[in-house]
């Protein structure tokens, strides 16, 4: 080890016990690589790689709070041992028999995904409320012949037909059909 490296090592914790950011950063750049091996290491039902690697930050972090330069011994191998508790306690938690409904159950489709297509109870209330409410205002707010035309076209006929079927003119019905569905959006 150099003289340089030696005090690299004694520097950079203190600095980021003090809050150094950069010293922090410079920290887990430095651990980083020991971080990945033993989270790859520690792996398990319930603990895939990342979270395995977050375990390891947290025992990196817990390292610099905890670290005493006059304990005499270096901040990398109390670092690594910290490391590598965080990360062998978090496989433990994951692998308990108690979470082991979580760990080997099927996942629950997002919610993105549709499961079913079906109206639920609530959606059929409110489109059977709004189709009432429809119905009460086409016999309230139309005409006889806005009525008709409206439910003509409902029933896929053309303004055309409607006409020919009505004896009208087709200017008629396309008006009529016009106030039917001005009436009805107010």
């Amino acid at each position: 080890m150099h003289l340089s490296d030696i005090l690299i090592e004694q520097d950079l914790p203190a600095r980021a016990q003090q809050g150094d950011e950069n010293a922090l950063a410079a920290l887990i750049a430095r651990m980083m690589p020991a971080i990945r091996k033993g989270a790859a290491e520690c792996t398990a039902p319930g603990l895939d790689f990342e979270d395995a690697v977050q375990e390891g930050l947290i025992g990196l972090f817990h390292a610099v709070r905890g670290f005493d330069a006059a304990a005499g011994q270096t901040f990398t191998a109390y670092a690594a041992a910290s490391i590598r508790h965080a990360q062998q306690d978090a496989r433990k938690a994951a692998l308990r028999k108690k979470h082991a409904p979580l760990n080997f159950s099927v996942p629950l489709p997002e919610a993105s995904e549709p499961t079913d297509t079906r109206p639920g109870p609530e959606e059929i209330a409110i489109t059977g409320e709004q189709y009432a409410d429809t119905m009460r205002r086409m016999q309230t707010e139309l005409s006889d012949l806005e009525r008709r035309v409206l439910m003509a076209g409902l029933e896929g006929q053309t303004p055309a037909q409607t006409a020919q079927a009505l004896g009208l003119p087709a200017k008629n019905v396309a008006n009529a059909l016009a106030r039917a569905r001005r009436k009805l959006r107010g």
